[in-house]
């Protein structure tokens, strides 16, 4: 309402319009009083309507413009060889490089392809584990009793 009024400053004004003015022109003053307040208040309101509408205007104003930036610098030869590019793979996120394989020459291909295959290499074989039992003692095999060259019993010794 009023700044800096008080309940007993309005009672006072009230008192005093109502002995100046009298009882019969008082509701008529209060009435009008209403309407200029509506008028002002309906007034204000159309101000701040007319700033807004003026702001979101100007907003729009900057957002056709940098629309119109946009479509002025993005051709469409960029967004289709962004479109075109292959999909990075698993390697490449990983940071892993492949190296391609040297394309061979034509003559080299040519002499290659008329060689002879060369003969293939024989198997070689590793020597058996010796065998281990639970506890991981040796346990004894066939190939380690020695030779018969070498007999071991008097018996076999050829003894009298």
């Amino acid at each position: 309402m009023l700044p800096g009024l008080g309940f007993n400053e309005i009672v006072i004004l009230g008192i005093l319009a109502l002995v100046v003015l009298g009882p019969k022109d008082l509701p008529l003053l209060l009435r009008k009083l209403g309407r200029w307040t509506a008028k002002l208040r309906g007034m204000a309101q159309e101000f701040r309507s007319g700033f807004d509408e003026l702001a979101r205007q100007a907003e729009l104003d900057e957002l056709r413009r940098e629309v119109d930036a946009l479509r002025r610098t993005t051709q469409l030869g960029d967004i289709r060889s962004e479109i075109t590019k292959p999909l990075p793979t698993l390697d490449d996120y990983a940071g892993v490089k492949k190296t391609p394989a040297p394309a061979p020459k034509p003559i080299e291909a040519l002499a290659a392809a008329h060689e002879a295959p060369a003969p293939p290499k024989p198997k070689v074989e590793a020597p058996p584990m010796p065998a281990r039992g639970p506890s991981g003692a040796r346990v004894p095999t066939p190939s380690d009793n020695p030779s018969p060259a070498a007999p071991t019993s008097p018996l076999l010794r050829g003894a009298p």
